[in-house]
């Protein structure tokens, strides 16, 4: 008798690739929703179009591969990576911005690396990062929170009609609803020798340790990343690297100078910090395999956000940082990797 012995993985995991990426997408409802509540309908539409474009991506180059369209269209990484990019984009965007961005992360950063699994940077932050130094105008035109906006209130439909149209409601300036971001006006505030505590207390887009509603919204991913760490969807190295690395550096230098540094805590809850720690630096595919590996990888991204924060050329760094390290991977899996079992015992150290 024949006996059949199939081929590698014998282990299975039990959850599919559909399911943790929806868990992924379930976990970034709390800071969507705060999202939404501070800065409007736009939120909601560039993430219902990035998704529509997303998926006809992705559809158009399956055929082209001649590759199946159900089990990919439906594992729900476009899905994920539509809403990434989404959410990383300045609310009242032209419908273009969010075309680009989302096409060229869906066809050169994954399809044409292969698709899932086999694409050597994160596609969120490929579309963010061509948006920014393509279109740096439009990237850098954010939407104030709705509170500081209050005597032009935008509905769905003047919202839609912005994105889509390119129009404003009769009276109202562009400028009159877009802002510099916190970590943009602290950076531009530093240069021309005010403190720290001076901008904070005296601009009005700062909230009581970070953005004026940019702190809650981060709140919001912090709660979801930490129900992806109970839920086993992510593991915590790279998450608890990362933030280490980041508060690290901005510790040593609030100790140093406090009056031109800002404090750990308002690097933690500004920007992209926690959205970038539980949602995309941990991205299994372009992230190292090893534990230590993993460890090394994630304090690193901390410590090149903090540096390009502080020191370079633009205000929030995260994408930046997890490319730059999306590229190291190779080389921390080459001299870092995990014990092959069967081969030499464990070492004690």
């Amino acid at each position: 008798m024949q006996l059949k012995t199939p081929s590698s993985p014998h282990a299975h995991m039990p959850a599919s690739v559909t399911s943790v990426m929806l868990r992924v997408v379930y976990a970034l409802i709390p800071g969507l929703i705060a999202y939404v509540w501070f800065f409007g309908w736009g939120v909601v539409i560039n993430i219902l179009f990035a998704i529509v474009v997303a998926l006809g991506c992705e559809a158009a180059m399956l055929a082209m591969r001649d590759k199946p369209l159900k089990p990919f269209l439906t594992d729900g990484s476009a899905l994920v990576t539509a809403v990434l990019l989404a959410i990383s984009i300045p609310p009242l965007s032209p419908w273009w911005i969010t075309l680009i961005g989302t096409a060229f992360a869906i066809i050169i950063a994954k399809q044409l690396y292969g698709g899932l699994g086999y694409n050597t940077f994160n596609p969120a932050m490929v579309g963010y990062v061509l948006l920014l130094i393509s279109f740096p105008v439009e990237m850098t035109s954010w939407q104030a929170p709705l509170m500081l906006i209050t005597q032009h209130s935008l509905g769905f439909l003047d919202t839609l009609h912005i994105i889509f149209g390119g129009g404003l409601p009769d009276g109202l300036r562009l400028d009159a609803l877009t802002t510099a971001t916190p970590l943009d006006t602290l950076k531009t505030q530093i240069k021309l020798d005010h403190s720290v505590d001076e901008i904070i207390s005296t601009t009005p887009i700062f909230g009581h340790f970070g953005g004026k509603g940019g702190e809650w919204i981060s709140a919001g991913f912090l709660l979801g990343g930490l129900w992806l760490l109970y839920k086993r969807v992510i593991n915590w190295h790279i998450p608890v690297a990362m933030i280490g690395g980041l508060l690290g550096m901005a510790l040593i230098f609030f100790i140093i100078n406090p009056v031109s540094y800002p404090s750990p805590l308002f690097h933690l809850f500004s920007g992209a910090t926690l959205l970038g720690a539980f949602f995309i630096a941990t991205d299994p595919v372009t992230a190292p395999a090893s534990t230590r590996g993993r460890l090394l990888y994630g304090a690193l991204i901390g410590v090149l956000v903090y540096v390009i924060r502080t020191w370079g050329g633009y205000p929030d760094a995260v994408a930046f940082a997890v490319l730059l390290m999306n590229l190291a991977t190779p080389t921390i899996d080459y001299y870092i990797h995990s014990r092959v079992l069967g081969h030499g015992a464990k070492r004690k150290d």
